[in-house]
C-alpha cells in the first residue's frame, strides 16, 4: 500500500511524537509498503492561529500524489487528524490539552474571555467531527483513551508505541545515581526530583535532556544546596542514554498526567525501577507500587524516601527492575502495524 503518516511538527523540536512517527514509518517500510510522512508546521499562539493550523489540514488533499492513489492515512498528533481521507485511521498521541484536561489549570493559557471561549468551542467541535470520521481510533495509552471518552464521547483502543530504534537497552550494574531522561519543561516536574534529592543525603542524580527549564533547574539545584550532587548532561546521544540507563540505580519519571511516557518504557526495558507519583497518568499503566517501581505522592519528602529506599536496598531495586523488563517485553512494532493495517483493509 501507499501510506501517508500525517503529523504536526513544531519546527526544530524532536520529541516523543517524532520518535513515534519515525518508528512507524520504518516499521511499515519493513513490511514492504510505500510510506511518506506529511508534516505541517504548528503554532499554538496567538489562539486564533490554532484554528488556522487545523484548517490547513482540512484543505489538504492527501488522497493521491503525482497520480498515485494514497491508500491509507494514519493520523497522529493534533491537528493532523483533521485531514479528510476515505481510509483514515487515527493513532492518537494527544489532543490539544490546553482546552481539555489542562483548561482552568496553570498548564493552560486559555481563559474565559469571549475570544478564548469561541476558539475553544470551535476546536472541540472540530475534534468531534474529524475524529468521528475515522475508520478506527487507536490511542497511545489508556490515559489518552480515557480523555477522549470523557471529553468527546468517542472510544479509543490503546496501542502502545515501542522504543525508538537507536537505543540499546541492556541491563547493567545497579549504580549509585538516580537518572532522569526528559525534556526539561515544567510538565515533567524535574524540580520535584531536585526537591526529593534534597531529602536524600549524599545521593547523586544525573539529568539528561534540554528544554526551557534548564537554567531554572540549575539555579534551583544551587538554592537547594545540592548542585554538587546533580549532573546536567544537556543533550545526550542514544549511546549515552543507553549507557546512563544501564548503570543507574533507579529512574525518576513523574510528569503531570503524562499521555504515555517513553521514559517509563525505556527504564523498564533496561531493568531499572521507576520512581513516580500517583498523578503521573499513563506512567501508572506500567508502574505498580512495589512490583515494577515505586509510586508516591507528588511530595518532596515522599520522593526522597523512595530515592533512599532504592539506594539502601540494591536487591529490591534489582527485583523491581527485573519485573519491569518482563512487563514491557511484548511492546513491539509488529503488534502496532498489525493493528493499524487490520482496520485499514
Amino acid at each position: 500500500m501507499h501510506i501517508a503518516i500525517c503529523t504536526a511538527q513544531v519546527p526544530f523540536v524532536y520529541g516523543g511524537n517524532e520518535v513515534l512517527v519515525d518508528g512507524l514509518r520504518d516499521a511499515l517500510v519493513a513490511r514492504g509498503h510505500k510510506v511518506a510522512i506529511i508534516a505541517l508546521p504548528y503554532k499554538w499562539y496567538p489562539h486564533s492561529q490554532i484554528v488556522s493550523s487545523a484548517l490547513a489540514w482540512r484543505l489538504l488533499d492527501v488522497t493521491e500524489a503525482d497520480g498515485q492513489k494514497i491508500d491509507l492515512a494514519i493520523c497522529t498528533k493534533w491537528p493532523s487528524y483533521v485531514v479528510k481521507h476515505p481510509n483514515k485511521v487515527v493513532w492518537l498521541v494527544h489532543q490539544f490539552r490546553q482546552i481539555y484536561d489542562w483548561f482552568g489549570t496553570p498548564m493552560s493559557d486559555f481563559t474565559g474571555t469571549p475570544e478564548d471561549v469561541r476558539v475553544r468551542r470551535t476546536l472541540m467541535e472540530m475534534d468531534r467531527k474529524a475524529l468521528a470520521e475515522s475508520k478506527c481510533i487507536f490511542t497511545i495509552s489508556r490515559n489518552v483513551a480515557s480523555r477522549l471518552k470523557r471529553f468527546n464521547g468517542l472510544e479509543g483502543t490503546p496501542l502502545y508505541p515501542p522504543l525508538r530504534a537507536g537505543l540499546q537497552l541492556q541491563p547493567g550494574p545497579y549504580g549509585d545515581y538516580i537518572l532522569s531522561v526528559n525534556r526539561l519543561d515544567a510538565a515533567k516536574r524535574i524540580g520535584l526530583l531536585l526537591e526529593g534529592l534534597a531529602n536524600a543525603p549524599d545521593v547523586r542524580a544525573v539529568i539528561a535532556g534540554t528544554g526551557p527549564e534548564a537554567a531554572n533547574l540549575k539555579r534551583k539545584a544551587g538554592e537547594l544546596g545540592i548542585a554538587n550532587r546533580v549532573e546536567f548532561t544537556g543533550f545526550a546521544s542514544d549511546a549515552d542514554v543507553s549507557r546512563l540507563y544501564a548503570n543507574a540505580r533507579a529512574v525518576y519519571y513523574a510528569p503531570i498526567d503524562e499521555d504515555y511516557g517513553y521514559g517509563t518504557i525505556e527504564s523498564m526495558a533496561a531493568a531499572r525501577p521507576v520512581i513516580t507519583t500517583d498523578d503521573a497518568g499513563g506512567v501508572l499503566e506500567f508502574i505498580d507500587d512495589g512490583q515494577t517501581g515505586l509510586v508516591t505522592l507528588p511530595d518532596a519528602k515522599a520522593i526522597g524516601a523512595s530515592i533512599m529506599r532504592m539506594m539502601n536496598e540494591p536487591q529490591e531495586a534489582e527485583r523491581l527492575g527485573s519485573a519491569g523488563k518482563a512487563r514491557v517485553a511484548g511492546i513491539d512494532w509488529d503488534v502496532v502495524v498489525d493493528a493499524l493495517l487490520k482496520e485499514a483493509m
